[in-house]
């Protein structure tokens, strides 16, 4: 099962080696990784996505809770979570399938960020489900090149009467 982990680090150099090197050195595979720097600018939050049982993400979060740079991890998707993805898309936009490639971006509220004479780059940005959407409607006519960040997520907050 998939699961996002959200860690809250020291930003400091290492940090996020000794992370991805509990993973490798464990064998966990690690689907998605996104990193920044929070509000404080001496700490840095990372979302990282794994798939596995219960038994090996708490495996996985014991271990990384053990590390001297982390200060926090949660398993976000065992609770109410957002999450989104952002990916930029370039696609053939050849005279005929122009329109096409703009109806499709309205559609799924897309963003044509770049314009040339052969090609169209669009920045999509969502949950995982409609990033894989776009990316099936669009490989038909022709997609160039793809980059994603990976997932980044946030915990609901607790919603009270």
């Amino acid at each position: 099962m998939k699961h996002t982990l959200s860690v809250l680090v020291e930003n400091t150099p290492g940090a996020l080696s000794r992370i991805t090197g509990l993973f490798s050195g464990r064998a966990f595979n690690i689907e998605s990784l996104n990193v920044a720097a929070t509000l404080d600018p001496t700490l840095s939050h990372i979302t990282l996505v794994t798939r596995g049982d219960e038994f090996i993400i708490e495996q996985i979060i014991k271990q990384l809770r053990r590390l001297v740079d982390v200060f926090k991890v949660v398993d976000v998707s065992e609770g109410e979570f957002v999450e989104r993805e952002m990916s930029l898309i370039k696609v053939r936009a050849e005279e005929e399938s122009r329109a096409e490639i703009l109806r499709i971006c309205d559609i799924f509220r897309c963003k044509v960020v770049d314009v040339s004479p052969k090609s169209y780059t669009l920045e999509v940005t969502g949950p995982e489900s409609k990033l894989k959407a776009v990316i099936e409607l669009l490989r038909p006519i022709g997609i160039k090149e793809i980059t994603r960040t990976g997932t980044i997520a946030m915990m609901r907050e607790r919603k009270t009467i």
